[in-house]
C-alpha cells in the first residue's frame, strides 16, 4: 500500500533565480515579491533598503501575520477578499499561509465561499487577472492571447464559458473567479508553477437576467450565443493553443450541460484535455466506491448502481465507473453499460420519455420499457426514485441531483433490506442541497452503509458509540494530480486509462483499508500528498500507453515528479538584466 508522506517547506530553497526587475517593479510583482523576507543583500542589490521596513521577517512571521490580518475579517467573502489580495501581492506568501491552514482556507478560495464572490463579482473591485476572451473580439483573439502568453511556458490553461456553475448556475464573466480558483488548487494541491498556469474566461454573453439588467455588470451584455456560431469560437480558442501551446493541458470548467460532454468528446482525441465535472467527479467518485468494494471485498462488476441525477457530474460518473469495469473487471461495453439505471428530474432514463427528455450523451444508459411494464409510475407516467430502489435492489446509490433530501428514510430503508453494506453518496454541493444528512444514513442503516459526500460532514455515530468518519469525495483529492502527471509526462492525451490509473491509486491510499470506520478517501489534509501519488500513478500509464512526450523513461517518474513541483517557498535572488521578469 502506498504511503502518504508529509509535506514541510524550508524558508529558502537552495534555487538561484537571476531576476531583471528592481525597486518598486519587484515589490509590485507577486511572482518575485517578497515583501519583508527580502535579505539585507537583495535589498542592496535590487535597490530596496529604502523601500522596506529595517526588520528581515521568515516566512512563519510573514504567515503568523497575514492570518492575524485575515482572522479580523469577519465574514467568509471578507476572507475570501483578503486572500485575492494578498495573492495579487505575494504568490509565496498566499501559497505558504493556505498550507499552512489547508482545510480552513481551502473553503475560503473554493467551495463554497467563492459562490458568494463569483455572484458580487461586477460590484466588487479587484485587480484584472487572466485572459478575458470575448465573442464580440474573436478577430483579435490570437493577438489577445499572445498578449498573456508570449515568451510563457505554459503548461495548464483553466477556462470555462460561464454557463453552469452548480448551485448558482450561469454567472456570465463573473465566472472568472472559478478558473483562478482551480488553477490556484492545482497549485496548492497538484505543484503546477503558478507562472505557468493560465485563467481563461470565454465570454459568449449570459441567460442570467439579473447579470442583463445590471448596470454595473462588466461582462458582454447579450445573450449567450449558441450553435456554430459558439462552435466557432470555442473551436478557434483550442486551436490557438494547439497552435502555442501543444503540450499544456486544457481544462475545461463549468460548460454547460448541452456542451460539456460534447467538447470533450470533440477534442480529447486531439489534445490533452480534461473535463473536471465530468471527468474529475467521476474520477473521485470511482476510488471512493474502488475504497468501499475493498471494505465489502467485492468487484466493481458485481454492483447495481442507482445514479439520481443525470447532469454532466451524473453522466461522468456513470461512464467512469463503466470505463473502469470494462478496463479492470473485463466486462464488455453493453453489459457494463446495463448495471446502471439513472433517474433524473423526468424519473428513470426509460425509451418511453422520448428524444426531447433523452440527451443524446445519455443514450447508452437508457433502459428498455419493457423491464418497468410491472412498476407503479406517477400521473406523468415515470418511474421514481423510491420504485427504481425498491425494483433494482442496488449496491451502489449515488447522488448528483442538488434536490435536498431526496434520499428519504424510506429510500435509503428499502435499500438496505436488499443489501448487507450499502454504498450510499450524497455527493450535492452545497451541504444544503445533499440528498441525505450522512447522519440519517447511518442511522438507518444501522451503521452499516459506505459513505461519502460532496461537501464535508462531521463524523457520525456507529452504533457502538465509535465515530465513522464520512469521506469527503471532494474533486480536488484528484484533479491536480491528474493534470500534474499529465503535464509531466507531456502525455498527447488524457486517457480513459490514466484516469482510471489516478482512482485506483488514490483508493490504494483509503484509510478505510486498514479501519472500516475510517473515511473511504484520505483526509482533504494530505490531499497535496494524495495528488502527488496520482500524479506518479497517472505519468506512469501514460508511459504504458506510450503516448508521452518526454525523452528520460518511466523508471524516472517519481524523481522528476519531484524536481518539477514547486513549492511555496523563497528562492535567492541575483541581479541580472537578462534574468525573468
Amino acid at each position: 500500500m502506498h504511503k502518504l508522506a508529509k509535506t514541510i517547506f524550508p524558508m529558502y530553497s537552495e534555487l538561484i533565480f537571476k531576476v531583471a526587475l528592481r525597486g518598486e517593479t519587484l515589490l509590485t510583482s507577486p511572482r518575485w515579491n517578497k515583501g519583508t523576507a527580502f535579505t539585507k543583500e537583495e535589498r542592496n542589490d535590487f535597490g530596496l533598503t529604502g523601500r522596506l521596513p529595517y526588520r528581515i521577517n521568515t516566512i512563519e512571521e510573514q504567515c503568523d501575520r497575514a492570518y492575524d490580518q485575515l482572522r479580523s475579517r469577519e465574514s467568509p467573502i471578507q476572507k475570501n477578499s483578503f486572500l485575492q489580495s494578498l495573492k495579487e501581492q505575494n504568490w509565496v506568501l498566499y501559497y505558504s499561509l493556505l498550507s499552512r491552514h489547508l482545510k480552513e482556507l481551502t473553503a475560503i478560495i473554493y467551495t463554497p465561499t467563492e459562490a458568494e464572490a463569483i455572484e458580487n463579482y461586477s460590484h466588487l473591485f479587484r485587480r484584472s487577472e487572466g485572459l478575458f476572451l470575448t465573442f464580440p473580439n474573436q478577430d483579435s483573439m490570437e493577438e489577445d492571447f499572445l498578449e498573456q502568453t508570449r515568451g510563457k511556458d505554459i503548461e495548464l490553461i483553466v477556462c470555462t464559458d460561464a454557463e453552469a456553475i452548480l448551485g448558482i448556475g450561469d454567472q456570465g464573466v463573473g465566472l472568472f473567479q472559478i478558473s483562478s480558483a482551480k488553477s490556484a488548487i492545482y497549485t496548492l494541491l497538484g505543484g503546477i508553477n503558478p507562472a505557468k498556469a493560465l485563467s481563461v474566461t470565454l465570454d459568449v454573453g449570459t441567460d442570467n437576467e439579473r447579470l442583463l439588467n445590471d448596470q454595473l455588470y462588466v461582462g458582454w451584455p447579450s445573450r449567450r450565443v449558441r450553435g456554430d456560431e459558439y462552435d466557432k469560437f470555442i473551436d478557434k480558442f483550442v486551436q490557438l493553443i494547439r497552435k502555442h501551446h501543444p503540450h499544456c493541458l486544457l481544462h475545461f470548467e463549468d460548460f454547460g450541460v448541452a456542451n460539456a460532454q460534447r467538447l470533450l468528446e470533440l477534442y480529447r482525441n486531439e489534445h490533452s484535455v480534461f473535463n473536471d465535472d465530468i471527468q474529475g467527479t467521476g474520477a473521485v467518485t470511482l476510488a471512493a466506491l474502488m475504497a468501499a468494494i475493498g471494505v465489502t471485498k467485492s468487484k466493481l462488476a458485481d454492483q447495481r448502481y442507482v445514479i439520481f441525477g443525470a447532469g454532466s457530474a451524473g453522466l461522468g460518473i456513470a461512464k467512469q465507473v463503466r470505463d473502469a469495469i470494462i478496463l479492470i473487471d473485463g466486462v464488455s461495453r453493453e453489459e457494463a453499460n446495463k448495471k446502471f439505471y439513472l433517474v433524473d428530474r423526468f424519473g428513470l432514463i426509460k425509451q418511453s420519455l422520448g428524444p426531447n427528455k433523452i440527451r443524446y450523451a445519455l443514450q447508452e444508459f437508457v433502459r428498455p420499457d419493457e423491464e418497468w411494464s410491472d412498476v407503479q409510475t406517477n400521473g406523468a407516467g415515470e418511474v421514481e426514485l423510491l420504485e427504481v430502489v425498491r425494483k433494482v435492489r442496488p449496491t451502489v446509490l449515488i447522488g448528483c441531483s442538488t434536490k435536498g433530501g431526496a434520499f428519504t428514510e424510506r429510500v435509503v430503508r428499502t435499500m438496505k433490506e436488499s443489501c448487507e453494506r450499502p454504498v450510499i453518496f450524497p455527493l450535492s454541493n452545497p451541504s444544503n442541497l445533499v440528498e441525505v444528512d450522512p447522519k440519517d444514513a447511518n442511522d438507518w442503516t444501522n451503521g452499516m452503509a459506505l459513505l461519502a459526500t460532496g461537501s464535508p460532514f462531521p463524523p457520525a455515530k456507529m452504533p457502538n458509540g465509535k465515530d465513522y468518519v464520512i469521506a469527503e469525495c471532494n474533486n480536488a483529492l484528484i484533479y491536480p494530480g491528474l493534470g500534474f502527471g499529465s503535464m509531466l509526462s507531456q502525455s498527447r492525451q488524457m486517457t480513459d486509462g490514466m484516469i482510471i490509473a489516478g482512482a485506483q491509486r488514490l483508493a490504494a491510499l483509503s484509510p478505510a483499508l486498514k479501519d472500516p470506520d475510517s473515511g473511504l478517501l484520505p483526509d482533504f489534509q494530505d490531499a497535496p500528498a494524495a495528488n502527488f501519488e496520482v500524479a506518479i500513478a497517472v505519468a506512469e500509464q501514460a508511459f504504458e500507453e506510450g503516448i508521452q512526450g518526454v525523452s528520460w523513461g518511466r523508471e524516472e517518474v517519481r524523481t522528476k515528479a519531484e524536481e518539477k513541483q514547486w513549492k511555496p517557498v523563497y528562492g535567492r535572488y541575483e541581479y541580472n538584466e537578462q534574468g525573468a521578469k
